[in-house]
């Protein structure tokens, strides 16, 4: 039934989907206290927003954003390739994905969760293989859904075990691409901690051990969602490089602040990137003040 609906909802508008999507974040947050306190939560200590004003604008047009997010999806998933296409205002940053495709040494492209990330996969499969970690969710009657959207063409997805990541590093050693979502937080012993905003952060090193075997390509990716739903924009970028004694996870956490501090606006700050899934203490660190 899922499916049924999401492909009736693909033969919406882009713009009517996100429509739509603003009035279901509205019920989301309505609807759930603790998304409302954690979302607010992450966003005053960021530091991003510097006034009681800016915060509460935040907060409203994140929650806003946080829906177009879902109602977008079908557009993404269950559309013709030449519409989803269609969908891309423009590309920064192509001539390093072709770059690394020249090299033929593998590319591992850090999709974080902001903006429009779904539709990631789909522009690097016109160009390359990919291949991508897929964690079933929690709700088990999204896992047909998830799996029929996101698995097309040139797409594979693979479990988050062992088995799923020997499938990534021989994607890699055929030149192929791959994607992370790097600030998930990690199974205990699979990453290491690191600050993300002035508080530490479990933070995964998938990515930097991968790097490190293979000798692939890192870079950022992630899709602007563009107002009045005229589609994405989509931008590919390099990590920063600045700071060379910089472990891989302050490297990585550092990358991805200043992705977010440019458009804040569409970083899902409601997800609990804090959580502890170790059994150690979190470390200590001098934490931003709140607003």
């Amino acid at each position: 039934m899922l499916i049924i609906i999401f492909r009736l909802f693909a033969k919406l508008p882009l713009r009517l989907l996100h429509t739509v999507g603003c009035i279901l974040g509205a019920v989301i947050a309505v609807s759930s206290p603790t998304y409302r306190k954690r979302l607010a939560k992450n966003i005053a200590n960021s530091g991003i927003p510097k006034t009681q004003e800016e915060k509460k604008t935040l907060i409203k047009n994140n929650i806003l954003e946080n829906g177009k997010a879902i109602t977008e999806l079908p557009a993404i998933w269950f559309t013709k390739p030449a519409y989803r296409d269609e969908l891309v205002l423009s590309v920064h940053g192509l001539e390093l994905v072709v770059a690394a495709q020249q090299a033929g040494r593998g590319l591992i492209l850090l999709s974080p969760h902001l903006g429009c990330f779904e539709i990631i996969p789909h522009h690097i499969a016109h160009m390359m293989p990919f291949t991508a970690l897929y964690r079933p969710p929690k709700i088990k009657c999204l896992a047909p859904l998830m799996k029929l959207g996101r698995e097309r063409h040139n797409i594979d997805l693979v479990p988050t075990n062992t088995s799923g990541v020997r499938s990534l590093f021989k994607a890699l050693k055929r030149g192929e691409a791959i994607g992370i979502l790097p600030d998930q937080v990690p199974a205990s012993g699979d990453g290491e901690w690191a600050e993300f905003f002035g508080r530490p952060a479990y933070t995964m090193n998938l990515w930097s051990r991968l790097a490190e075997k293979t000798n692939a390509t890192v870079l950022f990716a992630h899709a602007k969602r563009e107002a009045n739903g005229r589609g994405f924009r989509l931008y590919y970028t390099e990590l920063p490089t600045e700071r060379p004694r910089e472990g891989a996870a302050s490297q990585l956490n550092r990358g991805l602040e200043q992705l977010i501090t440019v458009n804040p606006t569409q970083f899902l700050w409601a997800y609990n990137r804090y959580k502890n899934p170790t059994q150690e203490p979190i470390p200590v660190s001098n934490s931003q003040p709140t607003i």
